[in-house]
């Protein structure tokens, strides 16, 4: 083994020969400018994906909050159903027996039909 170089198979060895790992050629030296156009890229990108992963997380929030607000009123409404589900069964059972001894609905009278004006025929001139 030659000395420094790593082995053939190491970990080392294999990330440096790796395809795409390969050292490129360095350029004739960059200018003062290019790196300082490299660095202010590098800072403009990392704010916007600190922006970026802000604006997503405030977007979860709200989702959640959203979420929750929904969940809070499912159950109002879910208790609401409930109630006025029973309201409907007292209100029925009551009826039933009232149609039992309704003098209303007892009295034959109540059945015959009485003739009733035309709506239509009301509105026509004469």
């Amino acid at each position: 083994m030659s000395q420094g170089l790593p082995a053939a198979g190491s970990v080392l060895h294999r990330s440096v020969s790796a395809p795409g790992n390969q050292a490129r050629p360095q350029q004739s030296q960059q200018s003062p400018e290019d790196d300082d156009r490299k660095v202010r890229r590098r800072e403009k990108n990392r704010v916007a994906a600190q922006r970026s992963r802000k604006k997503q997380t405030q977007k979860a929030d709200k989702l959640h909050e959203e979420y929750e607000c929904l969940e809070q009123e499912n159950t109002v409404l879910r208790r609401e159903i409930g109630k006025l589900t029973e309201e409907l069964k007292h209100l029925s059972e009551t009826l039933k027996e009232h149609e039992k001894v309704c003098p209303l609905l007892l009295c034959p009278l109540n059945f015959v039909p009485l003739p009733r004006p035309d709506p239509v025929a009301g509105c026509l001139p004469r």
